[in-house]
């Protein structure tokens, strides 16, 4: 028998995260993306060592920042159904607003949003050329 190499389920490039506020984007990635957690492990202090959440077909996963490890400004692209939905929950979630969706010159009609930890989401759908 083989041995896989990876995790069932599990896609073959994550984003890995370093945040400064990792329960908030644990809650963030709920609310907007319908992430479902898969693994979530915690200091003695409580903060997170390490997390994975699933959205859609990929795992992201993330740390709480500590000071020797600490937060890195990320910008993560994701295609969702329905973008301008998708920038109101984030918004709703405490995502402060980066660019507002609109299409400009390719297929896709995207909007920026920061959550909490201080990651930029672009969320994007793919609609027709204008």
């Amino acid at each position: 028998m083989i041995r896989p190499w990876k995790p069932a389920g599990y896609n073959s490039v994550s984003p890995y995260l370093t945040v400064s506020d990792a329960k908030a984007t644990l809650a963030f990635l709920e609310a907007v993306f319908s992430a479902k957690r898969l693994r979530l492990l915690f200091r003695p202090d409580g903060s997170l060592m390490h997390g994975e959440m699933q959205i859609d077909d990929t795992v992201v996963m993330l740390s709480e920042a500590t000071s020797t490890w600490p937060g890195v400004p990320a910008h993560v692209h994701i295609y969702v159904d329905d973008v301008d939905a998708t920038y109101q929950r984030a918004l709703a979630a405490g995502g402060t607003s980066i660019m507002a969706p609109s299409q400009k010159d390719d297929e896709d009609k995207r909007g920026g949003v920061q959550d909490a930890g201080g990651t930029t989401w672009w969320i994007a759908t793919q609609v027709e050329m204008p």
